[in-house]
C-alpha cells in the first residue's frame, strides 16, 4: 500500500504539510544522525545535520532510482551514455530537494530541529570536477534526461582534488588543492564489485586466427577502474539516472616484498602512479609527462566506460550485433574520441567481429559534440607517445585511416593537400594523431551547439571533412535548465512569474511568455525592480564579506564571468574600465551611470597570460576603487574561486552580461544564457548563442557592437598590428598607454608591458579593433539605463523570451534527431515510494 504522505510537496504547492510526512522525515534525519554519522544531536556540528539530512533525502532518492532503471530494462529502451571530462554539477542538496518537491517539508523538519536549511547548504562542497561551461553543460543535460524519462548514464573521472581551488594574492591568482571529499560524499555510492583492468603499454602480437589476422595485446600496465555512483534527479522526481565516475588503483596496491625490505616509496609506487590518473582535473601538459597523464586519464575513463556498457548491454541483449539499436553514446568534446578506436578493439580483438562489420557498429553507436574551433583544443598527440602507451589503439588509427583515406581519393583523385587535410595523422607537425578528426570519421553525427558554430565547423575545421562525409554535421544549440538556474537561483523572481504566468511556468517555460502583456505594466515594473535590487543587496553583502569592497546596490551591475581566456576578452571589458576611470577623472561631475564591473574566473594554472590579465583586474581595481575623486561612480571587484554556487549569486543580481568575445571563436555559451534568463541585458559580439539570444529578445533588447566573424578574418589576413586604430582613437590610446607605463603598477612599471605591446601590434583577438565599438556601446547602455522604464521593460522582455534556451528542449532535439530515444514514452508514473530506511 503507498503511503500518500510522501507525494511530492513542489514549489507550487500551497497545501499545508502533511503532519504525518513531517515527522517521518525529522525521524528520518535523526536516524541517519545517530546511526550512519554516529552522533546525538546534542552533540552534532553544522555539517553532521548536512549530511544525515543528505543521506535521508538520498534514500527517497535510490528507491525511485531503482524503480525507474527496472522499468526502463524491462521495457528494453534504448540507453544513452554521455562521456564527458568535466561534470560540475556543483551543490546537489538544494537541486535533489527541489526536483524532488521536498525542499519546503526538509526546511521545516529541519527547522523544528533547530538546524537552518540555508546554513546546511552552505556546508556542501562545490564539486569542481569542471572547467566551465563545458562540464557546467554536461550537468545541465544530465538532469534533462531525467527530466525527459531518458534512461541514460553520465560517465567521467572522479578527480580527487577537482580543477583548483582560486586564491587571489596580491592580485595574483595561485592555485590550491581543491579538497571536495575532505569529509566525504554523502551522494555517491561506491560500486566496489565494478571494477574494470585498463591496459596500457606494452606491446601487439599478430596470430593466425583459422586465416584471420588477430591481435593480442600484451599490456606493459595494468590500472583498474572502480566506480562511484550518483543519482541525477529529474524534475518532479519522476525519473532517476546515474552519473558513474570512475577511480583508479593499481591491482597491487602495495609491494609487500619492498615494503619488508625497508622501501617505502617503491612499495607504493605502483599506486601512487594509478592514483594520479584520478588526482587532478587537466593536469598541465606543457611536459611530457603532463601530457602522458592527459592521455592516461582520457583512456582510462573511455576504456572503463565502454567495458561497463558494453557488459550492460551484454547482460540484457544477449548480443552486440544490434549495439546500435540499443545504446546511444554521446562523446562531449574531443577529450573522448579514444571512444573510436577502444569499441573497435572491444568488438575486434575481444569479441571476433570482422572489421567491416565491427566499423559499422561503432559509427552507428558514436556521435560527437565539437566545442570549440581553437585548434588547441582539437587536441593532437605525438604518435611516438601514442605508441608507447597505447600500441593497439595506434594500429587501429592506422586501419581507419587507410580506409577513410581511400574514400578520400575516391572522391578527390590524386588531390594530396585534400588527403592530407582529412588523413587522422598530422603529418607536417611531427606526425601527430588527430583526435578532433578521428571522433567524426567514427561518429554518424557531429553536431555542433550553436546555429553561427555549426556553420563555421563546415567552412573552417571540418571544412574537408563536411565534404568528404556530407551530411554529418548538424547543429544543436546549447541550453540549460531552467530548474537550477531560475527557482532554486533566483526564488523571489520565480515567485513572481508563478504569480504572473501561473504555476504551469513550472513546469512549461514557455508559459514565461505571459509576462510580455506585463512589460510595460507600472505594478509589474515595480515588483520586477524590487526583485533585482533585493538579489544585488545579497550580492553586495557577499562582495563586502569577501573582498571588504563596500558597492552600491543601485548601481548598475556589469558582470562579466567565465573562464579567463583571451579569446573571451576580460582584457576589452577592463581596457574600456580604464577609459571610463579615466574620463570620470576629467569629469568627476558629468552625468556618470554609477557602475560596478564585477570580474570571476579561474585561468589554467599554466596559462601565464591570463594570470597577468587576472592580475590586471585587480591592479585596476585597487586604483579605482581608492581613488575618491570619483565619488564611487565605478567600482571593479575580482570575487575569487568562481564556482556553481557563486554563480547562482552573481547571475539573479546581474544587469548587464558581458558576452563579449571575439566573433567566430565562443562556440556557444551557456552564462549567457543563465544570464539573460535573470533579466540582464546582454552586450556582446554576433558570436556563439548570442546570435539566437538576439533573434529571441529581440534586436533591442540586446547590445551589440564589433566585428563579425567573417569581418574578424578579414583582419587577420590584413595583419594583426593595431597601431593604425590605436592612432585613431585617444580613448584607447590613452588607456594602453596608462596600463603600459605602471599607473596601475607604480611599484612595478613594466609589469603590463607585453599586454600593451600586444595590443599594438599582436592583436589577434581584436581586442583594439574593437574597442571604439565596444565603448559607444557600452554609453549607449548608460543612457538606456538612465530610463528607467525602457530598462525595466527590455529586461522583462529578455526573461520572457528565453524559454527556448532550455536544456529539455536541446535534450528532446539530441533524442530525436541524433540519438533516435523516444522522450516521454507511454510509461506509468513512477509511484511515490515511503521511506524505509532508518
Amino acid at each position: 500500500m503507498q503511503d500518500q504522505s510522501f507525494q511530492p510537496s513542489f514549489p507550487a504547492a500551497t497545501q499545508p504539510i502533511d503532519e504525518l510526512a513531517l515527522a517521518e522525515i525529522k525521524g528520518a534525519i535523526l536516524a541517519k544522525l545517530r546511526l550512519a554519522i554516529g552522533k546525538d544531536a546534542g552533540m552534532a556540528t553544522k555539517h553532521d545535520w548536512y549530511q544525515a539530512a543528505a543521506l535521508a533525502l538520498r534514500d527517497r532518492i535510490v528507491h525511485r532510482w531503482l524503480t525507474a532503471d527496472k522499468h526502463s530494462y524491462d521495457a528494453g529502451r534504448k540507453r544513452v551514455y554521455y562521456l564527458s571530462l568535466e561534470f560540475l554539477i556543483g551543490r546537489l542538496f538544494s537541486d535533489a530537494l527541489n526536483n524532488m518537491g521536498l525542499l519546503k517539508i526538509f526546511e521545516v523538519a529541519l527547522g523544528d530541529l533547530g538546524v537552518s536549511l540555508p546554513e546546511l547548504r552552505k556546508c556542501e562542497p562545490d564539486a569542481a570536477l569542471g572547467n566551465g561551461g563545458l562540464g557546467r553543460l554536461a550537468a545541465c543535460f544530465m538532469e534533462s534526461m531525467a527530466t525527459l524519462s531518458i534512461p541514460a548514464i553520465g560517465y567521467g573521472i572522479r578527480y580527487d582534488y577537482g580543477l583548483f581551488r582560486q586564491i587571489i594574492n596580491q592580485g595574483w591568482q595561485q592555485e590550491y588543492p581543491d579538497e571536495w571529499l575532505s569529509f566525504g560524499n554523502p551522494w555517491e555510492l561506491q560500486r566496489p564489485e565494478v571494477i574494470y583492468d585498463i591496459n596500457f603499454g606494452g606491446g601487439v602480437e599478430h596470430v593466425d586466427d583459422k586465416g584471420r589476422d588477430r591481435a593480442i595485446w600484451h599490456p606493459g600496465e595494468t590500472v583498474q577502474a572502480i566506480a562511484y555512483d550518483t543519482p541525477i534527479v529529474g524534475w518532479r522526481g519522476q525519473h532517476v539516472n546515474a552519473l558513474r565516475l570512475w577511480s583508479a588503483r593499481s591491482p597491487d596496491p602495495l609491494k609487500l616484498d619492498a615494503f619488508n625490505k625497508g622501501d617505502y616509496v617503491s612499495a607504493s609506487a605502483e599506486q601512487s602512479r594509478a592514483e594520479a590518473i584520478c588526482k587532478f582535473l587537466y593536469p598541465n601538459d606543457e611536459s611530457p609527462a603532463g601530457r602522458e597523464l592527459r592521455l592516461r586519464q582520457e583512456y582510462f575513463f573511455v576504456s572503463a566506460s565502454l567495458q561497463d556498457l558494453v557488459k550492460r548491454h551484454l547482460a540484457s541483449d544477449g548480443q552486440l550485433r544490434s549495439l546500435a539499436s540499443k545504446v546511444a553514446v554521446q562523446l562531449n568534446d574531443t577529450h573522448p574520441s579514444l571512444a573510436v578506436t577502444e569499441l573497435m578493439r572491444i568488438l575486434v580483438d575481444l569479441h571476433n567481429f570482422r572489421w567491416d562489420e565491427a566499423w559499422k557498429i561503432t559509427v552507428a553507436t558514436l556521435s560527437y559534440t565539437n566545442h570549440t574551433l581553437l585548434p588547441e583544443a582539437l587536441e593532437t598527440w605525438p604518435v611516438e607517445l601514442f605508441e608507447r602507451l597505447l600500441p593497439r589503439h595506434l594500429e587501429i588509427i592506422y586501419r581507419i585511416n587507410v580506409q577513410h583515406l581511400a574514400l578520400a581519393e575516391a572522391r578527390c583523385p590524386g588531390d594530396i593537400d585534400f588527403r592530407a587535410s582529412v588523413s587522422l595523422i598530422d603529418e607536417k607537425s611531427g606526425r601527430r594523431v588527430r583526435m578532433g578528426q578521428l571522433a567524426f570519421v567514427g561518429s554518424h553525427r557531429i553536431n555542433g551547439v550553436s546555429g553561427m558554430h555549426s556553420d563555421l565547423m563546415r567552412e573552417t575545421v571540418f571544412h574537408d571533412l563536411n565534404h568528404l562525409y556530407p551530411g554529418r554535421i548538424t547543429n544543436k544549440t546549447n541550453g540549460i535548465t531552467f530548474r537550477r538556474w531560475l527557482m532554486l537561483a533566483n526564488p523571489k523572481l520565480t515567485d513572481l512569474l508563478r504569480e504572473t504566468c501561473g504555476e504551469a511556468v513550472l513546469d512549461d517555460p514557455t508559459q514565461l511568455s505571459l509576462i510580455e502583456a506585463r512589460a510595460s505594466d507600472v505594478e509589474f515594473q515595480k515588483k520586477f525592480r524590487s526583485v533585482k535590487l533585493h538579489n544585488k543587496a545579497a550580492l553586495a553583502r557577499l562582495i563586502g564579506e569577501r573582498l571588504g569592497i563596500k558597492v552600491d546596490p543601485t548601481a548598475l551591475f556589469d558582470v562579466q564571468i567565465k573562464r579567463i581566456h583571451e579569446y573571451k576578452r576580460q582584457l576589452l571589458n577592463v581596457i574600456e574600465t580604464v577609459a571610463l576611470y579615466q574620463a570620470i577623472k576629467d569629469d568627476p561631475n558629468g552625468n556618470w551611470v554609477p557602475r560596478v564591473k564585477i570580474f570571476a574566473g579561474k585561468a589554467a594554472a599554466s596559462y601565464r597570460y591570463a594570470k597577468l590579465i587576472i592580475k590586471l583586474i585587480n591592479d585596476v581595481a585597487e586604483v579605482v576603487n581608492n581613488d575618491a575623486t570619483i565619488g564611487g561612480k565605478l567600482k571593479v571587484v575580482f570575487l575569487p574561486d568562481y564556482n556553481v554556487s557563486l554563480a547562482e549569486v552573481i547571475i539573479p543580481a546581474a544587469d548587464l552580461s558581458e558576452q563579449i568575445s571575439t566573433a567566430g571563436m565562443e562556440a556557444s555559451g551557456t552564462g549567457n544564457m543563465k544570464l539573460a534568463l535573470n533579466g540582464a541585458i546582454t552586450i556582446g559580439t554576433l558570436d556563439g548563442a548570442n546570435i539566437e539570444i538576439r533573434d529571441h529578445v529581440g534586436a533591442e533588447n540586446i547590445a551589440i557592437f564589433g566585428m563579425e566573424a567573417g569581418d574578424v578574418m578579414i583582419r587577420r589576413k590584413q595583419g594583426l598590428d593595431a597601431s593604425d586604430v590605436i592612432l585613431s582613437s585617444p580613448k584607447l590610446q590613452r588607456a594602453i598607454n596608462a596600463i603600459g607605463s605602471g599607473e596601475f603598477s607604480p611599484g612595478d612599471p613594466g609589469r603590463f608591458e607585453s599586454i600593451a605591446h600586444a595590443l599594438r601590434y599582436l592583436d589577434h583577438y581584436m581586442v583594439s579593433a574593437d574597442f571604439d565599438s565596444y565603448y559607444e556601446a557600452q554609453r549607449a547602455v548608460d543612457a538606456r539605463w538612465q530610463v528607467t522604464p525602457a530598462w525595466t521593460r527590455a529586461s522583462i522582455l529578455n526573461v520572457a523570451r528565453m524559454a527556448w534556451f532550455s536544456s529539455d528542449r536541446t535534450i528532446r532535439e539530441y533524442a530525436e534527431e541524433i540519438w533516435n530515444v523516444p522522450v516521454n514514452p507511454n510509461t506509468p508514473l513512477l509511484p511515490d515510494l515511503r521511506d524505509v530506511a532508518g
